[in-house]
């Protein structure tokens, strides 16, 4: 996967964190108690977020399958772990993170995710894994990942997808109509195919369901307070590239949209909500 810089990932990591459903993350680590050690499969895992979310909840010892197509953010991995664990008093030495009661190794792997997924290295994997990912994908790539995961008797835990709620404080007259738009375009065809967007959330559990697995979802929303300004011009800036893309004829509209909201972001008055959904996919 994936189309994404570092920057942006890291800007965006602590708002991931904080939205991540507990309940879910209580009910994963459960799981993998049951199962001892275990091998994780991370798919599109950009610098290494995943790991560094769940691999010290999880405790235990950990094997992490790292998957991306980008190999400037896998190379990337080990310097952000790295200075994660010094900060969170883990040790790194080599490729194994160490903390307290939990072992990770890592292991990048680059695949092209969009090819498709049977050439993926499985020995020992028990977990799939993935953030912010599903709302890019196809439902026919969907349908291989649960296909995947019921194959192989995998378990499956999605965070992150996008699921069509966004919301502004204050209101503008042109939020609405500024929401259509990038709707549309993430239902556009990106590396994955036609993506599911905002339907992703909704199809995978409904896929994972008629696939025999058990499957719970939460809600992971992005709550950007009037201090956040740096995430909300970003996400801002994508919600305008998307508009123009889709309505290019309505350029002024949207640039008239975008200082408007520019102009409440920088008197510390803007609030911004995004609406994600977690799943956690157990074999039955």
């Amino acid at each position: 996967m994936s189309g994404f810089s570092s920057d942006w990932l890291a800007l965006r990591a602590p708002y991931d964190d904080a939205a991540r459903d507990k309940a879910l993350l209580d009910r994963l680590r459960d799981w993998r108690v049951r199962h001892g050690g275990i091998g994780i499969l991370d798919l599109g895992c950009g610098t290494g977020a995943s790991l560094r979310a769940l691999a010290p909840l999880l405790r235990g010892t950990q094997c992490w399958v790292m998957a991306d197509h980008d190999p400037a953010l896998l190379k990337a991995i080990p310097d952000h772990t790295g200075r994660w664990a010094a900060a969170a008093g883990h040790e790194m030495i080599g490729d194994a993170v160490t903390g307290n009661g939990f072992s990770a190794s890592l292991v990048p792997h680059r695949a092209d995710l969009a090819a498709g997924l049977d050439d993926l290295p499985l020995d020992g994997v028990r977990l799939v894994t993935a953030s912010a990912l599903l709302d890019l994908v196809s439902a026919d790539w969907l349908a291989s990942l649960v296909d995947l995961c019921r194959r192989h008797g995998l378990a499956c835990y999605a965070a992150l997808t996008y699921d069509g709620r966004l919301d502004w404080t204050p209101v503008d007259r042109l939020d609405a109509e500024m929401h259509a738009l990038f709707d549309r375009h993430q239902r556009g065809i990106k590396s994955f195919g036609p993506a599911l967007g905002p339907d992703a959330a909704q199809a995978a559990t409904a896929a994972f369901r008629a696939a025999g697995f058990t499957v719970q979802t939460g809600r992971s929303d992005w709550q950007m307070e009037a201090g956040d300004r740096d995430m909300q011009e970003a996400l801002l800036a994508g919600y305008v590239q998307a508009a123009l893309e889709i309505a290019p004829d309505r350029a002024g509209e949207i640039e008239h949209w975008r200082q408007r909201r520019r102009f409440a972001i920088g008197a510390g008055t803007s609030r911004h909500r995004v609406g994600h959904t977690d799943l956690l996919a157990l074999p039955g």
